[in-house]
């Protein structure tokens, strides 16, 4: 302490300020286990469907041991996330915080946030030794989670923006889709988007790929649920290698920026496509210079760039690495290296960009 003294004078106040903020910040860091933990119990389910209750009342009707619920709730209140009376000693859950926490219908719906996030945590001591030496860990070594949660937390926008807003801000493709359109959905995941205009476009057929075995094996099983196996069809393979030729749309949902080779990727698209054919890219929303992405979305996409995006293009070939706050100028780049006349932004959220190629 004193040698820092010695070289710049400190500011006790501001010291102070910045370890409370640090203690606010381990408070979040332990909350996104309990959300997490709230989210698999029904806790925010019970509270929305029932109103004001008890410790005791929250434990009955979720089945659960109420020295639990009591801790879980007093975080919860102190964190803000729920409403305390202490003369009722009951807990209310704000209809606002209802919608994002049980609502998976609304835009907005959180836990597969929280869930990503503590199942890339869970995993950061093996992205630690991996920074050392700067080899990769794949999207496939991760755990559970860390899939489930990813499409839980994009699913709901893609659920409100895919279909009303962001496929009719291409030129010309809605009405190829109603006629009868060939797609390719690469880095489908669990297949969350396949379906998803699948079930909009019945006269389109749709081809999903994914590197990732078991997400294509879960994709399988929602087509199957779905019952659009008619039209759609999974195939495990990397993003530059996928089947088939003359695609009318070829979309990418978060997914190019995690790539290790996204211009041999594009190269591929292009490839694919027919001569009018368009490429949709939907990535995470960034801006091209580090102080455009200082900010609340900046921040969790960096940390999950550092955590798993670039770890997974780093443990494939070529290993380019763009990380998930690239920004439109390098996306641009990469598009119009492999033979893309046309490029720009059609559409955006406050968590995703919308881009079209053309030939």
């Amino acid at each position: 302490m004193a040698a820092i003294e010695e070289r710049d004078a400190v500011d006790g106040d501001k010291l102070m300020g910045f370890v409370f903020r640090a203690v606010d910040e381990i408070g979040a860091t332990l909350n996104t286990a309990l959300v997490v933990m709230g989210d698999r119990l029904g806790f925010y389910r019970a509270l929305a469907d029932a109103g004001p209750l008890t410790p005791a009342e929250l434990a009955e009707r979720t089945g659960t041991a109420e020295r639990y619920v009591r801790e879980w709730l007093n975080a919860q209140a102190a964190g803000g996330y729920v409403g305390y009376d202490p003369d009722s000693v009951r807990y209310t859950l704000p209809a606002e915080h209802a919608v994002a926490l049980t609502d998976e219908s609304s835009p907005a719906y959180l836990p597969g946030f929280f869930q990503i996030a503590l199942g890339t945590v869970h995993d950061s001591p093996r992205i630690t030794e991996a920074a050392k030496t700067g080899t990769g860990i794949g999207w496939h070594d991760h755990v559970r989670d860390v899939h489930e949660g990813c499409e839980r937390f994009f699913r709901p926008g893609y659920n409100a923006n895919l279909i009303p807003a962001w496929l009719p801000a291409l030129d010309g493709v809605v009405g190829k889709l109603q006629r009868g359109a060939r797609v390719a959905d690469v880095g489908c995941g669990h297949g969350a988007s396949t379906i998803l205009m699948a079930h909009a476009f019945p006269a389109s057929t749709f081809a999903g790929s994914d590197y990732h075995e078991g997400s294509i094996h879960v994709a399988r099983e929602r087509a199957e649920e779905a019952r659009v196996t008619d039209r759609v069809s999974f195939e495990a393979v990397p993003a530059a290698s996928y089947s088939g030729r003359g695609y009318d749309l070829v979309t990418m949902f978060d997914c190019l920026h995690d790539m290790g080779d996204p211009a041999g990727a594009a190269r591929h698209v292009r490839e694919s496509l027919t001569a009018d054919g368009t490429w949709m890219i939907v990535e995470p929303a960034a801006g091209d210079r580090v102080e455009d992405n200082l900010n609340p979305v900046g921040r969790a996409y960096y940390s999950f760039s550092t955590l798993l995006c670039t770890p997974a293009s780093l443990s494939q070939d070529v290993g380019l690495a763009l990380g998930a706050q690239a920004g439109e100028t390098r996306i641009r780049d990469v598009v119009t290296s492999a033979g893309f006349s046309r490029f720009r932004r059609v559409s955006e959220t406050p968590f995703n960009i919308v881009f079209e190629a053309r030939p």
